[in-house]
This record gives structure tokens, C-alpha cells and sequence, in this order.
């Protein structure tokens, strides 16, 4: 499971000319979903996101998590991640999940950051979405759950 972690002041999401989602201050997370992704991916992605130290404290130093500042997330499922272009100019989307398996870890994660209190707010699943953000900082992670096991 991939994720792509920007900080914003402000993000929001829009499908046919209609505002499907947005937040203030916090989080915009792209999130893509591989064929072996499994609830430890899902875990691992969930943990990482909510917790990453990266809004300053009082000193200015980044060592606060969006639980601690109290932000929010856009969350954005975007197959596009496992986009692979080594072999050529068009890349493969081999190894993206397909719709049904996407959606269920992307619904999951969105679910788990709910549980911990944070406002999210998300793209309509399988549209063509436009989405405009102030990335504060800029701040941006990547996030990879292969890495980490």
C-alpha cells in the first residue's frame, strides 16, 4: 500500500463541477492499493499517517501528528501509484488492486482515521476527480508498506 502524505492549509476535491470534499488545515493523502495488500499494509499506512510528526510545536520544530493538532484528512484513492513506467513511456498498472479490493482498504483506512477522531473527508471512488491543495511547507511523504516489512 502506497500513500502519498502532503501538509496543507486547505484541500478540497470536485467531481463534475461539485465540491465532493474538503479540509482546512492538515492532511491530503493519496492512497493506492497493490493486488498484495492485506489489513498489515492497511495498519501500517494508518499508523504512519496519523502519527507522522510533521506540524510544528511551539519551538517550530515538527514533532507534532495531526492527532495533536487536531487536523484533517482528504483522503483520495489513486491507482495511479502502482503506475510502473521502466518498460516505456505508458506505464503499467499491473500490480494496482483492482476497484472492489481498492476500494474496500481504501474504505477501511478512512474508517480507522475516523476512529481515532479525525475529520476526513474523501474523492468519490472510480470518477475523474480534480483536486486543488496549498501544500504547507511544502511538506511531503511518501509512504510505502513494502518498505517496511
Amino acid at each position: 500500500m502506497r500513500a502519498v502524505v502532503q501538509r496543507v492549509t486547505s484541500a478540497s476535491v470536485t467531481v463534475e463541477g461539485e465540491t465532493v470534499g474538503a479540509v482546512g488545515p492538515g492532511f491530503m493523502v493519496l492512497i493506492g492499493v497493490s493486488k498484495e495488500d492485506t489489513d498489515k499494509d492497511l495498519k501500517y499506512i494508518v499508523d504512519k499517517v496519523q502519527n507522522l510528526r510533521v506540524f510544528d510545536d511551539e519551538n517550530g520544530v515538527m514533532n507534532r501528528s495531526i492527532l495533536d493538532v487536531g487536523g484533517s484528512i482528504l483522503a483520495v484513492s489513486q491507482f495511479t501509484l502502482y503506475g510502473d513506467a521502466r518498460g516505456g513511456r505508458r506505464p503499467s498498472y499491473f500490480r494496482a488492486a483492482g476497484p472492489e479490493m481498492a476500494n474496500e482498504l481504501y474504505e477501511k483506512a478512512v474508517a480507522a482515521w475516523r476512529d481515532q477522531g479525525i475529520h476526513v473527508e474523501t474523492g468519490r471512488f472510480r470518477t475523474e476527480m480534480k483536486v486543488s491543495l496549498v501544500n504547507d511547507g511544502p511538506v511531503t511523504i511518501l509512504l510505502d508498506s513494502e518498505k517496511a516489512f
